[in-house]
């Protein structure tokens, strides 16, 4: 059994390119269950997507690979020539280091965020529910998943990081006096927007708006801030109301316009507005950048600002590297006793098997006994002794076979295995 690991980041793809490979939660499920019924032989299998990354861990035969990322390529709409320029491939122990770093938050564009760690448990009951994640997946993401919490717990990875949406509030500030005077406006209702609206929120901003397709989650999360709630198809004529807009929804195309800014913009009397886009694929057309009022960030516009202090969490990385690589460790041992060439898991059931047929056959010769009015005694002695010389037979003809060093070997081993209650 193999563990591989495929996938894009922020790291090796450009944010447009992740767009391609977004899968929303409810996606997931049925996505996996399309591509294993692609392969011959269907892999264990668990696809992870955030804003920074989409990957595809699987356990199987490593030829699934390469039909893999063509499997890839061809759901984002891209050639897997392109795709292969931006992807990685990981195998064995690196796929399995890939996975504790993801959920230990070291790969994160945010060092130590927290956030990760509830997505990849998110993706993994995804692919339970789909009936992909065999016994080597599960193990391997809950092995990660106590690794993570014990970075998390005995180190400081995630101590003084900027979130996101911290990074949001900080640029606002910088280009706002006060954001005290500011409306501010969140399209979407999901974790992200939440975490934005509670940043926003401590800075006491003039007020608070939340749009959504459903008002009914809207309402929600709006009356934990007092915010106004909003449909979302009033953005467009609404939006010259508020100087900030965070957006981040699951919509697969952009929900705020070019044209809607223009003319935003126009009724603002070309008042700066502030906007920031979580979403991946993006919420606002990419061309609302170039316009002179508008401060337009993405997800990966925002990496330099989290990046402040990560030199700072050098000393906590090493201490979870070193967790990680014991985790790692742990997990490629438990792999390799499951291996059927070299591993001690599937010789324990053949010797478990061999024990079984000798139990099985002495009990029926017992019955036998039995049957013909043999005294108890006298089957039960002979049912003991057939064990007994079934059990010993291998090991005292391979004692008398062997010779020279290879007996004293043999001799040896066998002291230890059948004298140990010898002094």
């Amino acid at each position: 059994m193999s563990v591989w690991a495929l996938g894009i980041n922020h790291q090796t793809a450009p944010l447009d390119l992740r767009g391609r490979f977004a899968f929303a939660l409810d996606q997931i499920q049925p996505t996996l269950q399309g591509y294993r019924q692609s392969l011959p032989r269907q892999p264990e299998a668990t696809l992870l997507s955030t804003c920074n990354r989409t990957e595809l861990y699987a356990a199987g035969d490593q030829s699934a690979v390469e039909p893999t990322l063509n499997w890839l390529a061809q759901a984002g709409g891209v050639s897997a020539h392109v795709l292969r320029d931006h992807a990685y491939i990981l195998r064995e122990n690196d796929a399995a280091r890939h996975a504790f770093r993801v959920a230990s938050g070291l790969d994160s564009m945010v060092l130590g965020e927290a956030q990760i760690l509830g997505q990849m448990k998110n993706a993994v009951r995804a692919a339970e529910e789909a009936g992909a994640l065999g016994t080597t997946l599960h193990q391997m993401f809950q092995r990660s998943f106590a690794v993570a919490k014990q970075v998390r717990s005995s180190t400081e990875i995630g101590a003084h990081s900027i979130s996101m949406t911290a990074a949001a509030v900080r640029l606002a500030s910088q280009l706002f006096e006060d954001i005290q005077d500011i409306r501010v406006l969140f399209v979407g209702a999901g974790d992200m927007i939440e975490l934005a609206a509670t940043h926003f929120a401590a800075k006491s901003p003039k007020s608070m708006s939340i749009a959504n397709r459903t008002l009914e989650r809207g309402e929600k999360l709006a009356g934990r801030f007092g915010a106004e709630v909003m449909r979302l198809a009033e953005v467009p004529e609404r939006l010259h109301e508020f100087d900030a807009v965070v957006s981040c929804t699951a919509s697969t195309l952009p929900i705020i316009g070019l044209g809607a800014v223009e003319r935003a913009l126009k009724k603002r009397r070309h008042r700066p507005m502030f906007m920031v886009d979580l979403a991946v694929p993006r919420d606002i057309e990419a061309e609302v950048k170039a316009l002179d009022d508008v401060y337009l960030y993405t997800v990966d516009d925002l990496a330099s600002v989290v990046q402040t202090g990560k030199d700072n969490r050098q000393a906590a990385v090493a201490q979870a590297e070193a967790i990680i690589d014991a985790g790692v460790l742990s997990f490629m041992h438990w792999l390799e006793q499951r291996d059927p060439a070299t591993g001690l898991v599937p010789l324990i059931r053949q010797i478990n098997a061999q024990a079984d047929e000798w139990r099985s056959a002495e009990m029926a010769r017992a019955r036998k006994m039995l049957a013909k009015g043999e005294p108890v005694e006298a089957v039960l002695e002979a049912l003991s002794r057939g064990l007994t010389q079934k059990m010993l037979h291998g090991t005292l003809a391979e004692l008398r076979s062997t010779d020279g060093e290879t007996r004293a070997a043999t001799v040896h081993t066998v002291s230890r295995l059948f004298l140990r209650d010898k002094s």
